[in-house]
């Protein structure tokens, strides 16, 4: 229930951060100026009693949104693929939060398995192990199918995680109204939508039917994506809270010294994993949305595996359209057909200057070019970012965030594997083909036959459509009689077409 009973659960986070030492910690990592470090030290050390103490074996971040819960272990998860933001230090001590959280028995495990598939574990497994791995939602034990002999991996929920995550959700909106309240300018970026955005993405992650099915998606859109491969789904031993897939057997991507004692090159991994990203949602729409190091691995060969399939983006065709335009006009370092890009799409209001647009965006991108990634301050960047887009008035199109989340997560991802890799040289060969292919001349063909096949679907009701437009205009009809119907129909088909036809005729010509 969203009340101001949350007003508790947000003073319990504050006093949690301080009482373990993570506030200081924060703030250091974000070198944050003297008043703030003031402001957070005056109002939450009153208040450390009342946080909770955490394990005191862990790093004093670590120990903190462990002991909040699951929807802040998730923020964790994220910071910690951005050592350019939050500092190499942190960024290590966060990545225990992928994988390593402290798990929960493997008789709960084996308990919940059963119950789900109706069978007992021994008509199952021939071996069940410990817990390999335990991250926010679930964990994951490594098993033996009795009736093949082949290794798998089991997911199984933990125990409450759904009652867990809705506590913190609510809070969430609790917060995302006060801002809101106390903030009128921050309503631009819409804190309401992008809390249920938020809330609609994990509660997909809670049910494991879901995560199969993108699972399979996803492996029949990348068959063949060269240096890239997914676990098989076990259908028969799988359900709501329980899935079991294929082994994935190779090095942890977040591991570079295990990489190098590989013999894996890093510098041609971390150019693949954003490459295979920007392939998947550009070219498929359909996206693996939390590419962590903890969600992927390499194998003996060489081929990046990904698994944990809970969270995934999708993006329909047209803003695939306008996010490829926009990552190279930006790759061109072209700032004005960035800015019309903007504005055709409705993300920037009619009313402002396109050409004063485009100069604060040639800021933004003009420091990336040139320089080294490790030259690159993507805090100090993404703060500017966010400064233009207030000036300008863009608000949060909660369609993007997911894709935005993991364009910057895969980023982080591939910079630990090269510092020194610039996204933009990296994006661009991808970004260049998508835009061939789906804004030339080819892709206006390929707009005219979807067209003419929704033509076809409609062509025989075209006729009634127009006669209820009228009526609704007032205007009198003209009796027909049944004769001349088919050639009604005949003519209101071909002229639909020829209409088509010349319109995309015209696109094509254009861009020839």
């Amino acid at each position: 229930m969203r009340g101001p009973h949350n007003i508790w659960r947000l003073i319990r986070t504050g006093a949690t951060l301080e009482r373990t030492g993570a506030m200081r910690a924060v703030l250091d990592a974000l070198e944050a100026p003297a008043p703030l470090r003031v402001a957070a030290r005056v109002l939450g050390w009153p208040f450390r009693w009342l946080g909770d103490e955490g394990d005191p074996a862990m790093p004093p971040v670590v120990r903190a949104l462990t002991a909040l819960g699951p929807a802040y272990i998730k923020f964790g998860q994220i910071l910690s693929t951005r050592p350019d933001v939050v500092g190499d230090a942190m960024a290590t001590e966060l990545r225990v939060l992928q994988d390593k959280l402290p798990p929960f028995s493997v008789s709960g495990a084996k308990r919940q398995i059963e119950d789900e598939l109706g069978l007992s574990i021994d008509a199952v497994f021939d071996d069940f192990s410990e817990p390999v791995a335990a991250a926010s939602i679930a964990q994951v034990h490594k098993a033996r199918l009795k009736d093949t002999g082949e290794t798998v991996a089991v997911k199984v929920l933990r125990p409450g995680i759904e009652r867990a995550f809705r506590k913190d959700i609510d809070a969430f909106y609790f917060a995302a109204s006060v801002i809101e309240l106390l903030s009128p300018s921050s309503r631009r970026l819409r804190p309401q939508e992008v809390i249920a955005h938020f809330e609609g993405v994990v509660m997909g992650e809670l049910d494991l039917r879901l995560e199969m099915a993108a699972a399979s998606e996803f492996a029949a859109n990348t068959a063949g994506d060269t240096g890239f491969a997914l676990p098989q789904v076990k259908w028969p031993y799988s359900g709501r809270r329980v899935m079991t897939m294929t082994w994935a057997e190779g090095v942890p991507l977040g591991d570079n010294a295990a990489l190098d004692a590989a013999g894996h090159n890093r510098v041609a991994l971390s150019e693949r994993v954003l490459q295979l990203f920007l392939n998947h949602a550009l070219r498929d729409g359909f996206f693996h949305a939390d590419m962590h190091q903890g969600n992927l691995k390499v194998a003996p060969n060489g081929d990046i595996i990904a698994y944990d399939f809970g969270i995934m983006g999708h993006i329909d065709e047209y803003t695939r359209r306008v996010y490829a335009e926009i990552l190279f006009g930006f790759i061109r370092r072209d700032y004005k057909r960035v800015a019309e890009v903007h504005f055709e799409a409705g993300y920037v209001p009619a009313d402002r200057d396109v050409d004063e647009f485009a100069r604060a965006l040639r800021a933004v991108g003009e420091p990336i070019f040139g320089m080294d990634a490790t030259r690159i301050s993507m805090g100090k960047l993404l703060a500017y970012l966010f400064e233009v887009t207030e000036r300008f008035g863009m608000e949060t199109r909660t369609e993007l965030i997911l894709l935005q989340r993991t364009m910057v997560v895969v980023e982080g991802v591939a910079r630990s594997l090269d510092p020194r890799m610039n996204i933009w040289k990296v994006a661009e060969p991808v970004v260049e083909a998508y835009i061939k292919d789906s804004i030339g001349p080819r892709a206006a063909a390929s707009d005219l036959w979807k067209t003419l096949q929704v033509l076809a679907r409609f062509g025989p009701r075209l006729p009634g459509l127009v006669e209820a437009a009228l009526i609704r205009q007032g205007q009198p009809l003209v009796q027909h009689p049944p004769s001349k119907w088919p050639a009604r129909l005949l003519w209101s088909g071909l002229g639909a077409v020829a209409g088509a036809c010349a319109l995309v005729g015209w696109q094509v010509l254009a861009q020839l």
